[in-house]
C-alpha cells in the first residue's frame, strides 16, 4: 500500500503540531501549513526529518483562495497525493461585538471557516478519484448550542458554520469512500494560556482536568482508521464533559 498522506493546517503548534509528529511516527507523509509560526514550522520539519520522516512546510494564508488552493496543489505535488486533510488551523480574539471592527470580523470568519471550504472542495477532487479519504474538521465545544456569545461571536458563529459544512460535506462524499467529521474543543493545554488561567478553568470541568493535544491526537487518529469507516458526519466533543 502506497504511503498516506496527510495535509495539516496549523500544523506547526498546538494540536496540528502533535498531530503531525504523531502520524510522522505511524509512518504517514506530512503536509503542515503555517502563516506565523516560522520558527515552530522549522523545528517540526528538523524533528521529523530528524527521525527520517517526509516532511513539507507550507507557508499559507488560508483565508484567500487561492492560497489555499496553492498547498493543496503543492502537497499533492510533493507527495502525489492528499489522503487526509485535517483543518486545524484558525485564528482568535476576544473582543465585545459591538466594538468590533469589520476587519476583525470578516478575519474571524476567513480563518476559520472560509479556509475549511477552500481546502475540502479542492482536496476532494483526488480523494474522490482514489475512492477514499478522511477530512477532520475542528469546532469548539458549545457550537452545538447555539449560545449566545457577546465576546466572540464572529469567532463563534464560524465554528457553528464548521458543524454544518462538516454535515454536508460528509452527505456529499461520502459515496466516494470519503469521511468527514468533525471535533470540538473544550479546554485544552497547547502552551497558548498561561497555567494559572487553566489553574481557574480546571473548576469548571467536570473531569477535573485540561485536555492535553495528545486527546485530541487519538480522536484524529480513530477518525482516520478504517475502523471508523462508518461514522461520517458527526461530531466528537473533546471537552471532559465541559460545555454539553
Amino acid at each position: 500500500m502506497e504511503q498516506r498522506v496527510a495535509l495539516i493546517t496549523g500544523g506547526a503548534r498546538g494540536i496540528g503540531r502533535a498531530l503531525a509528529v504523531a502520524l510522522a511516527a505511524k509512518g504517514w507523509a506530512i503536509a503542515a501549513s503555517y502563516r506565523t509560526s516560522e520558527e515552530q514550522a522549522r523545528s517540526l520539519a528538523a524533528e521529523i526529518g530528524a527521525a527520517e520522516g517526509r516532511i513539507l512546510t507550507v507557508h499559507a494564508d488560508l483565508s484567500d483562495p487561492a492560497s489555499a488552493s496553492n498547498l493543496v496543489l503543492r502537497t499533492e505535488e510533493e507527495f502525489g497525493r492528499i489522503d487526509s486533510l485535517i483543518n486545524c488551523a484558525g485564528s482568535y480574539h476576544r473582543k465585545p461585538l459591538l466594538e468590533e471592527s469589520v476587519e476583525g470580523w470578516h478575519a474571524m470568519f476567513g480563518d476559520n471557516l472560509h479556509s475549511v471550504f477552500y481546502l475540502s472542495r479542492a482536496a476532494a477532487h483526488g480523494m474522490i478519484t482514489r475512492k477514499w479519504g478522511r477530512i477532520v474538521n475542528f469546532s469548539i465545544a458549545k457550537a452545538d448550542q447555539l449560545v449566545g456569545q457577546p465576546f466572540i461571536t464572529a469567532h463563534y458563529i464560524a465554528k457553528v458554520g464548521v458543524l454544518i459544512l462538516t454535515r454536508s460535506l460528509s452527505k456529499i462524499l461520502a459515496p466516494h469512500g470519503i469521511t468527514v467529521n468533525s471535533i470540538s474543543p473544550g479546554f485544552i493545554e497547547s502552551g497558548g494560556a498561561p497555567q494559572e488561567e487553566f489553574a481557574q478553568l480546571k473548576k469548571n470541568i467536570p473531569a477535573g482536568y485540561a485536555g492535553s493535544p495528545m486527546d485530541a491526537v487519538s480522536a484524529v487518529c480513530y477518525l482516520l482508521s478504517e475502523e471508523a469507516r462508518y461514522i461520517n458526519g458527526t461530531n466528537i466533543h473533546l471537552s471532559g464533559a465541559w460545555g454539553i
